[in-house]
């Protein structure tokens, strides 16, 4: 919790649902330069409320947790306490991981395996306006974006609804979960939600019921046996 250089230790809030693993990073960070732990959240919902309460300057984000995953709290955080930055560290490498984690925010995304050294350079970069990933994470972004984008033919829109909204009408017709089109799209839960809020109201949708006959109606999926 001391001074680097003359520079206030960066104040720290840790989350993740395993108990002894958010004990052994609270007791890693505790002895690290420049490293200040102010709290511990055992989800999502408890780490925006712990950013409320203590305004710390970094969260670190696991992803997988209950009632409110990495990504949702990330995507909070950042609209209601922007000052707050937010590294992500997950034993998760995937895309499914990754981009919906980055597009709710976080400045920073390391694995579990990351020593002590990587999580203080990782906190610092952040709060100076860099990012914070490791080199494995940054290799990953680097393929992606090298690869060449899907090309998807224009149609007329459907009752008004935008093409993401018609992506996720059809994903509800598969029988996909809130989390699991969040998955396949990149996009927080939250985000999906606010789809299925639109598109119910541009349609007169009530329920998900609905939004399946809806679909088989329209001809965007294929009833069972059909």
């Amino acid at each position: 919790m001391t001074e680097v250089d003359g520079t206030p230790p960066a104040r720290v809030v840790v989350a993740d649902d395993q108990t002894v693993v958010r004990e052994g990073i609270v007791t890693l960070l505790g002895l690290l330069p420049g490293i200040e732990v102010v709290g511990a959240a055992a989800d999502g919902n408890e780490a925006v409320r712990l950013v409320a309460e203590l305004d710390p300057d970094v969260v670190l984000m696991d992803l997988r947790m209950p009632r409110c995953d990495g990504a949702e709290a990330t995507g909070r955080i950042r609209s209601e306490y922007p000052r707050t930055q937010v590294v992500v560290l997950t034993t998760y490498a995937d895309d499914a991981s990754l981009f919906p984690a980055l597009k709710a925010g976080a400045r920073g995304y390391l694995t579990k395996d990351a020593g002590g050294d990587e999580i203080v350079r990782a906190v610092h970069s952040v709060l100076s306006g860099d990012a914070g990933l490791s080199p494995g994470i940054q290799r990953r972004l680097l393929e992606r974006l090298s690869e060449p984008e899907p090309t998807v033919p224009a149609q007329e829109t459907l009752d008004g609804l935008t093409a993401r909204e018609t992506e996720v009408l059809v994903l509800i017709a598969d029988g996909l979960t809130n989390q699991e089109i969040a998955r396949k799209l990149h996009v927080s839960t939250a985000t999906v939600k606010t789809h299925i809020n639109n598109l119910f109201a541009k349609t007169g949708l009530k329920d998900r019921a609905q939004a399946v006959r809806y679909a088989f109606g329209k001809g965007l999926v294929r009833p069972p046996g059909g």
